[in-house]
């Protein structure tokens, strides 16, 4: 993709993102890798439905701008992607109501309760808190980018990246509707996990497809035995993610509450 071309698609996937509420004012950002040393990315403190192309900024990998724009402060977070995986080509970074709630909440998205979900993105961890623009969030999501296409950010956000910024916002769309049908079913009275065989079945599955590689297979952590250790992180780690693992019980008006919030949002 040339120059121009991505800075009509960052225009129009910032006002995707915008119209559907997964960011408000100016939050969020979004990149694209133009070549082996050049990534185009959203300006600071820019609302993703309002930017122009003329407006977005052009960095190196170590983020030296290379033009007269300034991007945003969040762009360290990209360039750590893109340094760690080479077949990534595109980032997006925002704050979707559900997946959020999740990451405030303490939890991952790891449920296997979406035989699509297992097939096309796999589990979403919880990376550790870190100050935003600092390389706290960084060195939190170091363990978890090399096997996994999108992240929870404790208490900030949500991150996913693909090779093309298309596959980017859907990894993050499938992410924030997974956690919205979970935030429902639990409402409900809980969600049935799919079998552990039927796991295993659908990850040969995605591999003979061309889905996720098998170099993914990280991503059956949450699923299958030993987790940890498919992540890299053993028992002393100290960037295993801090969920609290805490029940939520809610009473019967919140719980209404709750379903009307769900069904209303966008």
């Amino acid at each position: 993709m040339d120059e121009s071309q991505a800075r009509k698609l960052i225009i129009e996937v910032g006002k995707l993102l915008y119209e559907r509420s997964y960011v408000v004012s100016s939050d969020g950002n979004v990149s694209i890798r133009l070549d082996e040393n050049r990534v185009l990315a959203t300006p600071t403190m820019t609302c993703k439905g309002r930017m122009t192309e003329e407006s977005l900024a052009i960095t190196d990998l170590e983020g030296k701008p290379l033009n007269d724009k300034k991007a945003s402060s969040e762009l360290a977070m990209h360039l750590l992607v893109y340094k760690m995986r080479p077949d990534i080509n595109a980032v997006c970074h925002a704050h979707p109501p559900h997946g959020t709630a999740f990451s405030v909440a303490g939890l991952a998205i790891d449920a296997p309760i979406l035989s699509e979900v297992i097939l096309t993105l796999g589990c979403v961890p919880l990376t550790n808190y870190g100050t935003p623009s600092t390389n706290e969030l960084t060195e939190s999501m170091k363990p978890f980018v090399e096997h996994h296409n999108a992240l929870l950010m404790a208490n900030h956000g949500a991150v996913a990246y693909g090779a093309d910024l298309w596959q980017a916002f859907d990894r993050l769309e499938t992410l924030e509707h997974t956690a919205k049908i979970a935030i429902l079913s639990r409402a409900l009275g809980g969600a049935n996990d799919l079998p552990k065989d039927a796991i295993e079945k659908l990850i040969n599955i995605r591999e003979k497809a061309g889905y996720l590689t098998e170099s993914a297979r990280c991503q059956a952590c949450g699923y299958l035995e030993h987790a940890d250790i498919a992540c890299g992180l053993d028992e002393n780690s100290t960037s295993k993610p801090n969920s609290n693992g805490a029940k939520i019980s809610l009473s019967r008006e919140e719980l209404i509450e709750l379903l009307a919030q769900a069904a209303n949002s966008r």
